[in-house]
């Protein structure tokens, strides 16, 4: 293993890289100039426990977003924070990666598990097995092992009804390897959440400055105002924030490569089974897609309302990874990667009000406006429905 440089070196090699940058915008440029300079690409790393092959490392002038990578992984190439990749301890880019790492104020040197390639040896046949459910395909389920990062292929008996995230119980019937890849064969006896175990990176959050209540447009001074409103006022100042996006098969250099419009027009043009599949890729790559789990969550609401709410419920759940217990802050919706959280909480409190919940409805309907007073989805009017006792219309 090579090695790694000690914190005090790593704050002279930020020191040495940043000379003569005088603001975030031009120290970011330093940054990608040091690795189109001194790190040959492409170049093997891992993120999110999976092996990757770095393509580029770039900044695009978006302070917020930082330095982004190009990965390639299999067919799929994506953009990705640079700052979630990790090198090769003792090469340039791993010592320059964490430099960056420190730069931003998280951990340089994040503790990182590479999922290897699941073997026989790695599943007891006499007994139940958990896996952590990545993507469902028409007739099997790709899966890892639960607390071993193993990938594999379930062939589940009938069709699963599970989503992305879901941790799952198999009693096995067969295994075997095909070249080099594990499958199994078996009944699916339980389905549960558990986003702890996981082991998911939460998405970084991003400081967009300080919202004040008094400075917005509540309707005409001398109209009564909603007690929604009237709390927001109350708090007063609050930070915002932006909620970093995972797009999975995004291309930055193409802006036409958005995976979520496409699968939406593949949706709209009839191809339903081509549009999940896609979205079902996405979730594969990084259950972190929370547009994925909320448009998976919407194009079943209308057929399917029980599988609705769960696949926007696995989006809420991964999105407050990020958030964590006391966020007091604003994720507006003008800030463009918030929205697909703000999604899952929209389509997860439709369920509920559709399914009668009321009480659990309003409680979504609320915190979205605490969220996003500006209120782009119309949280307001839904909650004003709840409140009255009105069933669900669509």
């Amino acid at each position: 293993m090579g090695e790694r440089k000690k914190k005090e070196e790593l704050n002279d090699l930020v020191d040495e890289i940043t000379v003569d940058a005088y603001n975030d915008d031009e120290q970011l440029c330093a940054f990608r100039q040091v690795f189109e300079d001194e790190v040959a690409l492409p170049m093997e790393a891992v993120l999110i426990g999976e092996p990757v092959e770095v393509l580029s490392i770039d900044y695009d002038g978006n302070e917020r977003r930082g330095l982004i990578a190009r990965c390639r992984r299999g067919s799929s190439v994506y953009t990705v924070a640079a700052q979630d990749l990790t090198f090769p301890d003792g090469s340039n880019a791993s010592h320059f990666i964490a430099a960056y790492r420190l730069w931003l104020g998280i951990e340089p040197y994040p503790r990182v598990t590479q999922r290897q390639k699941a073997g026989e040896d790695d599943l007891d046949m006499r007994k139940s097995i958990k896996l952590v459910t990545l993507a469902i395909r028409t007739n099997a389920v790709s899966c890892r092992i639960l607390g071993k990062d193993s990938p594999l292929t379930l062939r589940p008996s009938g069709y699963p009804e599970i989503v992305p995230g879901e941790i799952i119980t198999v009693s096995p019937r067969k295994k075997w390897l095909h070249r080099g890849h594990l499958s199994l064969a078996g009944e699916i006896t339980a389905s549960d959440t558990d986003i702890p175990a996981l082991g998911l990176t939460p998405l970084p959050l991003h400081e967009m400055g300080m919202w004040d209540p008094k400075e917005h447009p509540w309707g005409e001074p001398d109209e009564p105002k909603e007690p929604w409103i009237r709390t927001i006022i109350k708090r007063g100042m609050r930070p915002e924030y932006e909620m970093e996006q995972v797009l999975p098969g995004e291309d930055p250099d193409n802006p036409d490569t958005d995976p979520i419009l496409e699968a939406i027009e593949l949706k709209k043009a009839g191809d339903q089974r081509k549009a999940r599949r896609m979205l079902m890729d996405m979730l594969a790559s990084d259950l972190r897609s929370l547009d994925a789990h909320a448009h998976l969550g919407n194009f079943t609401f209308a057929r399917n309302p029980d599988m609705a709410i769960r696949h926007y419920d696995m989006g809420v759940k991964i999105g407050e990874l990020s958030l964590g217990k006391d966020f007091d802050g604003l994720l507006p919706w003008g800030c463009v990667d918030n929205r697909p959280f703000l999604r899952c909480l929209f389509g997860y409190g439709l369920c509920l009000w559709r399914f009668g919940r009321l009480r659990d409805a309003e409680k979504v309907f609320t915190r979205m406006l605490w969220l996003n007073p500006m209120d782009n989805q119309g949280a307001r009017f839904n909650l004003s429905d709840v409140k009255k006792g009105n069933a669900w219309h669509e």
